[in-house]
């Protein structure tokens, strides 16, 4: 299963998101849930750094894992583009989880410190 989580700031913005893990809907190479996953995550990674300049901290590793933190000193105007963005991907990924929970889990937590 791919776990998901995403972490918000006591006001909502989201601040960095991670996912680890395997769907295992299919062989490797045949995962749409998989796939799906990784087009909707990258995506939104790609849109941020090319249509707001911003430059996510990004980590990757063994086991699918993938954790992006968005750096938090960024202009309000530039804030509000960035999350617009991962607000989108949050709503993709929801619809696979919804169509594959067996699949794919979504958790939110919220940081204690904005």
């Amino acid at each position: 299963m791919i776990q998901t989580t995403i972490y918000r700031t006591e006001s909502g913005r989201i601040q960095s998101f991670t996912l680890s893990g395997h769907a295992l809907f299919a062989n490797h190479g045949n995962d749409i849930v998989c796939a799906g996953v990784s087009a909707v995550s990258f995506g939104a990674i790609n849109s941020v750094i090319a249509l707001t300049g911003v430059e996510p901290g990004i980590e990757q590793g063994e086991g699918g894992f993938l954790r992006c933190v968005i750096p938090s000193n960024l202009s309000s105007d530039t804030q509000e583009k960035v999350q617009l963005l991962l607000e989108g991907m949050v709503v993709s990924l929801q619809t696979i989880e919804r169509d594959y929970a067996k699949h794919i889990k979504l958790t939110f937590k919220q940081l204690e410190v904005e």
